[in-house]
């Protein structure tokens, strides 16, 4: 009786269980001790393009200065953004392809970290970002303010440009969110996890995005050498897992307690340094992997629990002379095999 076997059987066959579990709806666990901490978050970051939303964001609104052309405007955009390999570039590529928009090639070509991009065109310079990074080159006008606030306010990015010391106007840009995000977020708030939002967009749009999601608090306007900052001091607060997709998130990704990426879009950096891994692109998914671990956990703890607990009452009773010797097979096999049949019970979805 007093020989453990089912305390052997109690961790590694649950385990096993919940990593078959995952991997059967697309969530890798890569080591033991990922399966056993994803289920202890506290708090989950999630990144907002491609993880809240679907990170293919399109052109909604065009608004030209005074005395601009609205194909001046695009044209230009397009030349500046054409280099570029952030998604909301990608938006205005790709509009500017649909409608056959003209562009010419731009030389000195720098895109800085989550500020804005630069090129030269001959012996102009073009400047493409945010209202803030364009606000430092030049003065924006009250007219060109109150569009890009009204628009951040309706979850839209606002990029502006102008050449030289010209504005030129601004290309809104929006990436809906997935349809299954506010469902997912529901689910983890519901286990009891704190769910923030973290973006490098201006906050009006960030909260406007997160309303939809159903998340309530964001933290927005970080840059991505500034993320990891955040995650460290929401570690004083709790263990936290970061999700992101991609190459900037994989810094950050690393720097949390738990990692997670999104593998379906995801970039192959980030995915690498996650300790689990979604691989498709559904933020359902990530409810499912904080439920399997949690899940497993608790299986694990209740088949030591079995364990312990029988073999010390089966001792007692040994030892008062009331168990008998199919007390004592009870206490060594069918230990260990209720162990087994109750890890199995993770299968059921």
């Amino acid at each position: 009786i007093s020989c453990p076997c089912a305390l052997g059987l109690a961790t590694p066959v649950a385990i096993m269980v919940g990593n078959g579990v995952g991997a059967k709806n697309g969530i890798l666990f890569k080591t033991a001790v990922s399966l056993e901490q994803t289920g202890k978050t506290q708090i989950a970051v999630l990144d907002k393009t491609g993880t809240v939303t679907a990170g293919e964001p399109v052109v909604t609104d065009i608004i030209p200065a005074e005395d601009v052309a609205e194909n001046e405007l695009l044209s230009l955009a397009l030349s500046l953004e054409a280099k570029s390999e952030h998604p909301l570039a990608k938006a205005i590529n790709v509009y500017g392809t649909e409608h056959k928009i003209p562009s010419v090639a731009v030389d000195n070509f720098k895109a800085l970290s989550g500020n804005g991009l630069t090129a030269a065109i001959g012996s102009d310079t073009l400047y493409g970002g945010s209202l803030k990074f364009i606000g430092e080159k030049i003065a924006v006008g009250d007219r060109i303010k109150s569009e890009a606030d009204r628009l951040s306010g309706e979850g839209k990015t606002p990029l502006l440009f102008c050449k030289n010391n010209r504005m030129l106007g601004m290309i809104a840009v929006a990436d809906t969110i997935k349809s299954d995000s506010p469902d997912a977020v529901k689910q983890l708030r519901n286990m009891g996890i704190r769910v923030i939002m973290l973006t490098g967009d201006n906050e009006r749009t960030a909260k406007a995005v997160a309303k939809k999601a159903g998340i309530d608090e964001v933290i927005a306007g970080v840059l991505p050498d500034g993320k990891e900052a955040v995650i460290r001091s929401l570690k004083a607060q709790g263990k936290v897992a970061m999700i992101g997709d991609g190459i900037n998130d994989a810094p950050v990704i690393a720097s949390a307690d738990i990692g997670v990426a999104m593998g379906g879009t995801g970039a192959d950096s980030a995915i690498e340094t996650a300790d689990c891994v979604l691989m498709k692109d559904d933020p359902m998914q990530l409810a499912d992997a904080f439920a399997i671990s949690k899940k497993t956990n608790r299986i694990v703890l209740q088949n030591i629990i079995f364990a312990l607990g029988v073999k010390l009452i089966i001792q007692v009773l040994g030892v008062l002379g009331l168990a008998n010797m199919w007390a004592a097979v009870f206490a060594d096999v069918g230990v260990s095999i209720i162990a087994i049949f109750n890890s199995l019970r993770l299968m059921r979805k």
